[in-house]
């Protein structure tokens, strides 16, 4: 007689006990999406954005020669952050620097002159001509030095170019250059951000501007649950509407000290109230299904056959998640997508 194994269930003691994937009918443990009439909110994807952030560029050419921070490093202001190669230009400093020398000897002969002829003059030794002549010469020779001393002024700024000094105390966040490579003018060198003033920065529909800005959550995902929500306190929605795209900027200030933020990194605002109205839906947290990029849950039909469905979630509200998109209200969702999967 050949033996037969039971499937999936033990008896005992005269009851069937079920995994606790599976309802008393035999059927996938499920729970029905349900709905909230709470206030609606809706979610906008946005981005953390330093309020200070700058690009060191180089206002001249040459080739670069040094190189003093790497990414990563904090700097001080005034704090010199890269060198380009100033042999030229210091040469061109120099040569100013002597002709304002041999412009300011001949504007002291030139005064010198000036005052002999001004004494022969009042003694009646020469004409009012003569001396005219030896005013103006002197006159030309006071402008001669002015401008050569001018000229000496914008070489040695020239000069000062090939330094690049931090604009302000930060941190590097990008070097894309290396040493040796050809600096141009508007050439980035360093970008340079201020960790300490950072915010979010949104594009919201036209449509869903709110009133009032009071309310405004925003959601760091990447972040731990303790660390992820912060209070829009400090928000501004920029007076300028995109015409291509309607929309229109939402600024939010996020609080100073919090070490964990970046910029670059993504965020989501909640504007409560934003949404079309109608009810919010809601399933289990533990239905979500996540694999990589996919977000899915296993909803069962009139039979009880799990499918899985793709969706969108909104945000957490205790045990519960919100979906945005991808099920109704009244469905069934298998509350373990791992049984779910296996019974398909």
């Amino acid at each position: 007689m050949s033996k037969r194994w039971l499937p999936t269930v033990v008896l005992c003691a005269g009851l069937w006990a079920l995994p606790s994937a599976w309802a008393a009918d035999g059927r996938l443990a499920s729970a029905a999406v349900t709905t909230s009439q709470r206030e609606s909110s809706s979610g906008f994807d946005g981005v953390v954005e330093a309020v200070r952030s700058s690009i060191v560029a180089a206002q001249v050419s040459g080739a670069v020669t040094s190189i003093d921070v790497k990414a990563g490093d904090r700097v001080k202001a005034g704090q010199v952050v890269a060198r380009i190669d100033a042999r030229s230009a210091e040469q061109n400093a120099g040569a100013s620097e002597a002709q304002v020398r041999a412009a300011q000897a001949m504007l002291d002969v030139a005064r010198s002159e000036y005052e002999r002829q001004q004494q022969l003059h009042r003694q009646n030794y020469i004409s009012q001509a003569a001396l005219e002549r030896a005013e103006s010469q002197f006159k030309a020779a006071r402008a001669q030095t002015t401008a050569q001393r001018a000229q000496a002024d914008a070489a040695r700024t020239q000069s000062g170019l090939h330094v690049l000094r931090a604009p302000y105390a930060g941190i590097v966040a990008e070097v894309p250059v290396a040493l040796g490579d050809m600096a141009m003018p508007g050439k980035a060198l360093l970008v340079i951000y201020e960790p300490g003033a950072l915010r979010v920065t949104a594009a919201v529909p036209q449509s869903a501007l709110p009133a009032s800005l009071a309310g405004v959550k925003v959601e760091l995902p990447g972040l731990p649950e303790a660390q992820r929500w912060f209070s829009g306190e400090q928000a501004q929605i920029l007076p300028l509407v995109d015409a291509a795209t309607h929309t229109a900027q939402l600024r939010i200030d996020l609080p100073a000290g919090a070490s964990a933020l970046r910029p670059g990194m993504f965020a989501r605002v909640w504007l409560p109230g934003a949404a079309a109205a109608g009810p919010r839906l809601f399933v289990p947290a533990a239905a979500v299904l996540r694999r990589g990029e996919l977000t899915g849950v296993y909803v069962l039909d009139d039979r009880g056959a799990p499918m899985l469905r793709q969706v969108r979630l909104g945000r957490p509200d205790g045990t519960r998640i919100e979906v945005l998109t991808g099920v109704s209200a009244g469905e069934l969702v298998a509350l373990d997508p791992q049984a779910a999967a296996r019974a398909r």
